[in-house]
């Protein structure tokens, strides 16, 4: 099946990789690597029905949780991973970042979870498989390839003004050695600049937490009062300003809000919807 894409650049960044009717979105600046398994899922390839439909990751909106774990079961296999090693987020818009370690192999999906206010996940195992969930907040990739760590968070604007990106990485060096000049960075499909408007309260908040000069980049006024606020540069500039090179840095052309065929989006269908999710595992290196 192709899809018309509705995208905010020409490039085609983002590679709509199909297999057995599920189409995963993903970066070449990882696929090139070589050395992860990831994707941020679509609706499209799985057994959810009615507002789930089809391809739905959230256990907790009432869908039938045998179609829950069927939707894992056939990313797993379109990855290659093992759908009992993967580890799900707990996620309440916090910047707080877990270390996953063997011991923490299928909480969530065959295991319950003994945490929560977890919007970010790290990890130097390889073959456990990060999962992270979304519905317009900003999926954020993170590959450490001198010290073969991985890292996945969500970021909506709550966590962005917080800079959970920064978060992030600063969590991987302090558990992995993770130097930020090293590591690539996507910032996945979420909702865009054009479909995102804010409030004045919104805006204040990343006023206190950028330098003015960015502050034409992040967001504009309108007439009605209201602001257009930027998610995807905000998240770039925070990864900048941390360290990472802009060279290893890639930002979605794709965005939830125009997509709704597609794509779940909290502003296109609010609490009546699924959940897309982002995964992310670090491959066994041969030799």
């Amino acid at each position: 099946m192709e899809i018309d894409w509705i995208r905010k650049s020409r490039n085609d960044l983002l590679k709509d990789v199909e297999k057995s009717g599920v189409h995963l979105l993903c970066f070449p600046l990882l696929m090139q690597t070589k050395m992860v398994a990831h994707g941020f899922s679509t609706r499209l390839g799985g057994v959810s029905e009615g507002k789930f439909a089809t391809m739905n990751f959230t256990f907790t909106r009432g869908d039938n949780p045998d179609h829950v774990m069927e939707n894992y079961r056939r990313v797993a296999e379109v990855l290659e991973v093992e759908r009992e090693r993967m580890v799900l987020s707990y996620q309440t818009h916090t910047v707080n970042v877990r270390k996953v370690t063997k011991k923490d192999e299928g909480k969530g999906i065959i295991r319950e979870r003994d945490y929560r206010d977890v919007d970010g996940l790290i990890t130097d195992v390889p073959g456990i498989t990060l999962v992270t969930f979304y519905a317009d907040c900003v999926p954020l990739y993170f590959l450490d390839p001198v010290h073969k760590a991985i890292g996945l968070s969500h970021s909506g604007w709550r966590g962005t003004v917080k800079r959970m990106g920064k978060v992030t990485l600063d969590a991987m060096k302090a558990e992995f050695g993770t130097c930020p000049e090293d590591v690539l960075c996507c910032i996945g499909p979420s909702i865009c600049q054009d479909c995102f408007e804010v409030g004045e309260e919104v805006i204040q908040e990343f006023k206190e937490e950028f330098d003015s000069f960015y502050w034409p980049e992040l967001y504009y006024k309108k007439e009605n009062g209201k602001y257009q606020l930027d998610l995807w540069r905000a998240n770039e500039i925070i990864l900048r300003e941390a360290g990472v090179s802009e060279k290893n840095i890639q930002v979605t052309d794709i965005c939830t809000h125009c997509n709704p065929d597609y794509l779940f989006s909290h502003r296109t269908f609010g609490n009546e919807r699924g959940n897309l999710a982002a995964f992310m595992s670090l491959k066994e290196q041969e030799g």
